[in-house]
């Protein structure tokens, strides 16, 4: 039997390849040297609704990939990690990233963060929108995490109950 968070889940992953459609063509070896224009901004599935993004470079569902996200004011990913390391840099508004152990802090304009191979994590857009690049070094995918680092599925995860 099917439960909902896994045909949530089985529906994401067949809609993530359609999404990131347009960055199949985008090999390694051309440049690219582009605006993303605001029509390439979609949702990604397993990712809270306010959060949006455009593929600038690979595919997000085969290895490799850059995007350029953009979250609304208040939008958090909650608690997870990423089985590929994570690369973040800020382009615009205050990114709040918080891992797990370490002191919060509020990227402006430029900052960066790094996150490991399964580094607990979480980001929310205070004091307004946002827009950051997200560097992946292989498939992008999402686990989410309660208080004590259990993983969770995503409808819990982002459930307003469950927020944290």
């Amino acid at each position: 039997m099917w439960s909902r968070g896994k045909i949530l889940t089985a529906t994401g992953l067949f809609l993530l390849p359609l999404l990131f459609a347009t960055a199949l063509g985008q090999g390694d070896d051309k440049p690219i040297v582009q605006n993303t224009p605001p029509g390439r901004f979609q949702k990604i599935p397993n990712l809270p609704d306010c959060i949006t993004a455009a593929v600038e470079q690979g595919d997000p569902t085969k290895g490799a990939s850059v995007l350029m996200v953009k979250g609304a004011r208040g939008c958090k990913a909650p608690w997870h990690f990423h089985t590929a390391n994570e690369q973040l840099m800020m382009v615009s508004g205050v990114g709040r990233v918080e891992v797990k152990g370490e002191q919060a802090v509020n990227l402006h304009t430029g900052g960066f963060a790094y996150a490991p191979v399964r580094h607990v994590h979480q980001f929310t857009c205070v004091g307004g929108s946002c827009s950051f690049f997200l560097h992946s070094d292989a498939p992008f995918d999402i686990h989410y995490v309660d208080q004590s680092g259990n993983e969770i599925s995503t409808e819990q995860a982002l459930s307003k109950r469950h927020k944290m």
